[in-house]
């Protein structure tokens, strides 16, 4: 049986934050792509955030990042081992705990969350890694060692940008350490194509409307696809597959490593009731006092049951129809008006409805009119007036309960003092360690970056698999090099059917404050 996968997280803080500079920036600029994830201070007036028109969105969420800030900022660089096995990735996780030098809103309920999910803000405000938000001052953006800086090489490196519903993070990482927002969002679309030519992916969207996953909240869709790739893996189903390598961290370096551990999904004899809300949005405003399970492995394992129920209910109905069974007939209205000669072949369930796991779920809690899962999906149910309480909690960046983590095989890297080591003898040096340092929630942004490039990945892999499978059938090559192209720049909106488009109008035009500093990152780059 294979060891729980541990997932090693770099803390960074403003005590060794020039230290580690050399080896974010070299992380940053070999990756394949780059996986960001936020903490905030909070969010606003969340009604605003359910506007119908998206503009209406887009002001609230530019008020929220104007009078808020980033305290945590985490993110994975995935760099693909070409001269591996198919699809193995070398994984640097990095967590960097920061603070605003401006007056910004910190929202009462958004400290407690934190807190409760292990949040430290005594280390922020005492080793938090300063900086100031809006346009650059003094054209210092370019030089220096600072966390404008640092973003600055992000543009630079023009690599692929992976979020999980990420508009508001996108937002906050423009405002914080690129410059003042634009007014209207198609000026802000627009500088975020020419900010990241390699383009945006949004995880929630890719899980929602490529993957087709029953839940889409973070931990969910992570669990998942780490479970599918799993039992692809053991099963000896052909390639390729997602392979994880991360760093052994030696010496001085190991001291500013937490490690998270995530187990197999695994089922559990007991039987428990699952919290229905928490199932399909990933939070529950009862939170660790509700008495139902909020256990992701078992809503996973239901999920997977209910399917295979169905399938099972299907086939019955099938053979019954076939047999001349059964209590659907020909004469019925179902067949009204279809060819005879189709009847025996038509796919009919007497007993399923329209509505799926996330209707079920927003009937079942008529309490609230607006549900927010836990990466900040809005839910709205009709004829109800949002709770002022509700709309507090329920408008959560992250999942709230991804305290469980994941790791896996070892990788190397020079310039972060990393030795390479592989197999038990390496877990056995340092399960010492690890079980000291095992953390249950203080990096939530680092981990989460972590989880949202690794459905990234997975994503990939299968599509890649599909596309071999269809262009195998018509004698076509596949291109090796393409991420997921029908999700590129398509930014998952709450309670629309479409995604907002990450590109330039022929109506809009770049923001000034955009041009500008445009012209500062590639002229000092070609200096």
């Amino acid at each position: 049986m294979a060891s729980p996968m541990v997932v090693p997280v770099i803390d960074v803080q403003n005590d060794n934050f020039k230290e580690l500079w050399p080896a974010m920036v070299v992380a940053i600029k070999t990756s394949s792509f780059v996986a960001l994830d936020t903490e905030l201070s909070g969010l606003g007036n969340r009604k605003a955030l359910l506007a119908e028109s998206i503009e209406d969105r887009y002001k609230a969420i530019c008020h929220a990042a104007r009078s808020r800030s980033i305290l945590s900022l985490g993110f994975a660089c995935f760099k693909k081992q070409d001269q591996k096995v198919a699809d193995t990735y070398l994984v640097q996780v990095y967590n960097l705990t920061l603070l605003c030098s401006e007056e910004y809103i910190i929202e009462p309920q958004s400290v407690q969350f934190l807190v409760q999910h292990g949040f430290d803000f005594n280390k922020q405000y005492g080793h938090g890694i300063p900086y100031c938000k809006g346009n650059n001052r003094g054209g210092s953006d370019d030089r220096g060692v600072h966390i404008r800086a640092l973003f600055t090489e992000l543009l630079r490196a023009r690599k692929p940008l992976v979020l999980h519903n990420g508009l508001i993070d996108m937002a906050f990482l423009y405002q914080c350490f690129y410059a003042h927002l634009p007014e209207r969002l198609a000026t802000f679309t627009a500088d975020l194509s020419e900010m990241f030519p390699a383009g945006i992916y949004d995880t929630k969207y890719v899980t929602e409307f490529e993957l087709r996953l029953t839940a889409s909240y973070l931990e969910y869709a992570f669990k998942k696809c780490k479970l599918d790739n799993s039992r692809s893996l053991t099963s000896g189903a052909p390639g390729p597959h997602v392979h994880i390598e991360f760093c052994q961290y030696a010496g001085h370096m190991s001291t500013y490593v937490d490690y998270k551990e995530c187990p197999d999904v695994a089922s559990s004899e007991r039987q428990t009731e699952i919290c229905q809300r928490f199932s399909a949005f990933g939070w529950c405003p009862n939170g660790t006092q509700c008495p139902l399970s909020h256990d992701t492995d078992l809503i996973i394992l239901q999920d997977e049951k209910g399917k295979e129920d169905k399938r099972k209910k299907r086939k019955r109905q099938r053979d019954k129809r076939k047999g001349g069974g059964g209590e659907i007939t020909e004469s019925s209205s179902i067949f009204h008006g279809a060819p005879q000669n189709k009847i025996p072949h038509m796919d009919v369930d007497q007993e399923e409805t329209s509505g799926d796991h996330h209707e079920e779920t927003a009937e079942s809690c008529p309490d609230s009119a607006a549900v927010m899962d836990s990466d900040g999906t809005i839910q709205q149910t009709e004829g109800e007036s949002m709770t002022a309480d509700n709309d507090e909690n329920e408008m959560r960046k992250d999942n709230s309960d991804s305290r469980n983590s994941a790791t896996s095989d070892d990788g190397s890297n020079a310039k972060n003092g990393a030795e390479n080591r592989t197999g038990e003898a390496a877990r056995e040096k340092f399960t010492d360690a690890l079980k000291k340092k095992v953390d249950a929630g203080t990096h939530r942004a680092g981990f989460d970056a972590f989880m949202t490039g690794y459905i990234f990945a997975c994503s990939c892999t299968l599509t890649k698999k599909e596309e071999a499978a269809a262009a195998e059938e018509k004698e076509q090559k596949v291109d090796e090099q393409s991420w997921l192209p029908t999700c590129l720049n398509k930014v998952y909106l709450s309670g629309k059917a479409a995604p907002l488009n990450v590109v330039k109008s022929t109506f809009s035009k770049s923001s000034k404050a955009h041009t500008q500093k445009m012209e500062m990152v590639w002229a000092s780059k070609s200096k």
